[in-house]
């Protein structure tokens, strides 16, 4: 299941927020960017294609010795880890702080704690993916963290940001915990993706009890607007 993560997700629990038909689905661009074809990689270039013209760019994530499509260059290419948590008492000596429940409302806030922090896509419906939770500090949101792709059994830990004006202060941790052991609480397992040389990430997820469990690769592609053409 966690090995193709992405289309279970686009044609399972998160169905509902996906576009696309037959071997190859992407969630909906304001959703976010990421897509899937059908495995063992059934989908066409073709089909990448008609993902990117409904909104780019389209990121896939795939085994990292695989390519997604013969013949198709992403414009970027980087490795990420997918870690599990192993090991949900790892965080009971985490402090639990007051969160906030994130809202429509709380979009904007959101995008810009986005932009200064980058920990990865976030668009105008992602927090129709999962609960998300943040911190505010005299009315400032400084930090964030929720759910993002979701499939039987599992539910992937997203977008963990500190404004770095509060770095420190175990925000981070903390919010890990929270949106950790509300999954917990449904029966399921958490897990997260990292890029690799996020070394300080890394190190914060194994002290909360998440261990490595493969080795992927993101791979982003979007349209030539001048010649339609994929790269």
């Amino acid at each position: 299941m966690l090995d193709h993560v992405v289309w279970h997700a686009l044609t399972g629990r998160q169905a509902a927020l996906a576009v696309g038909e037959g071997d190859a689905r992407r969630f909906a661009p304001d959703v976010g960017p990421f897509g899937a074809v059908s495995p063992p990689g059934n989908g066409s270039p073709e089909q990448l294609a008609e993902l990117l013209r409904i909104g780019s760019p389209v990121v896939l994530v795939v085994a990292e010795e695989e390519r997604p499509f013969d013949g198709l260059v992403p414009f970027k290419r980087a490795p990420v880890d997918q870690m599990v948590l192993a090991d949900p008492s790892a965080m009971a000596s985490v402090p639990d702080i007051g969160t906030l429940t994130m809202g429509t409302a709380d979009v904007p806030d959101i995008l810009e704690l986005v932009r200064a922090t980058q920990p990865g896509p976030f668009g105008l419906r992602t927090l129709e993916l999962g609960r998300y939770i943040g911190v505010r500090l005299d009315g400032r949101l400084v930090a964030l963290s929720g759910e993002r792709m979701k499939v039987p059994g599992f539910t992937e830990v997203s977008a963990v940001c500190v404004d770095p004006s509060c770095r420190g202060r175990g925000f981070a941790a903390s919010l890990m915990k929270a949106v950790s052991q509300g999954i917990l609480d449904r029966g399921e397992t958490p897990f997260l993706h990292v890029f690799i040389d996020n070394v300080t990430a890394i190190a914060l997820y194994e002290r909360l009890g998440f261990r490595l469990r493969r080795r992927f690769s993101v791979n982003f592609f979007e349209t030539q607007p001048a010649s339609g053409s994929v790269r």
